[in-house]
């Protein structure tokens, strides 16, 4: 591995420097006000289902690219490919990366239990609690522990890019559709973008730390 991919790469650095800003507002918030906060309401009360009907579809779609099976669909696909490129290490740092991820998102929702939006349509059907958003959570732990975990291993600054562009924006858009369809708070989809982003940067470093120890790929 080169000097430059050991770097911490800058489209990670800046999503880890927004997911602490976002953490810090929701703190402050959490000190200064109770749950949900009131521009959650004003936002969501805003945009839910607002628009054409094809929008809505196109909203329903976005979502399914963090849903569970998804997710594990292309963590499955990725870490095949990485083991077929003879990159365990990168493998087995991704699969265990998301797989513990999800597992601490579950855990918050159950402690935190917060209630979903209490509106008379959602346009998608939910079960679990609200905080933080899953969809969100954990479409950042996926998209982005993959783009940081392949940066280590792609020499191609340009493809780093990408792979980083592409999660980012992924991420967003399903986070963004969670509010559209009525059943997450924006501070719901807050923190799970946060929780994701450094997540993914915790699981960057060990790779990284991992890969350095072994002298490269085992």
């Amino acid at each position: 591995m080169t000097r430059g991919r050991r770097l911490l790469p800058r489209p990670l650095l800046g999503a880890a420097l927004a997911a602490c800003a976002a953490a810090l507002v929701l703190a402050v918030g959490l000190l200064a006000a109770r749950l949900p906060f009131a521009v959650d309401e004003a936002i969501i009360g805003a945009v839910r289902g607002a628009g054409p009907a094809w929008l809505r579809r196109v909203a329903i779609d976005l979502t399914a690219l963090g849903g569970g099976v998804v997710l594990t669909i292309v963590v499955v696909a990725a870490a095949g490919f990485l083991v077929v490129r003879r990159l365990p290490l990168t493998a087995a740092a991704l699969v265990a990366a998301c797989w513990s991820g999800g597992r601490v998102v579950a855990l918050v929702k159950d402690l935190v239990a917060r209630a979903r939006p209490d509106l008379a349509e959602r346009l998608v059907p939910v079960t679990s609690a609200s905080f933080p958003s899953g969809h969100a959570a954990n479409s950042a732990v996926v998209y982005l522990s993959l783009a940081a975990l392949a940066a280590q291993v792609t020499p191609d600054r340009e493809a780093r890019r990408y792979l980083f562009a592409l999660a980012i924006v992924l991420t967003g858009a399903i986070g963004c559709s969670r509010v559209y369809l009525g059943v997450h708070w924006p501070s719901d989809v807050l923190a799970g973008w946060s929780f994701g982003t450094m997540w993914a940067l915790g699981w960057w470093w060990l790779a990284a730390r991992a890969r350095a120890s072994l002298g490269g790929e085992r």
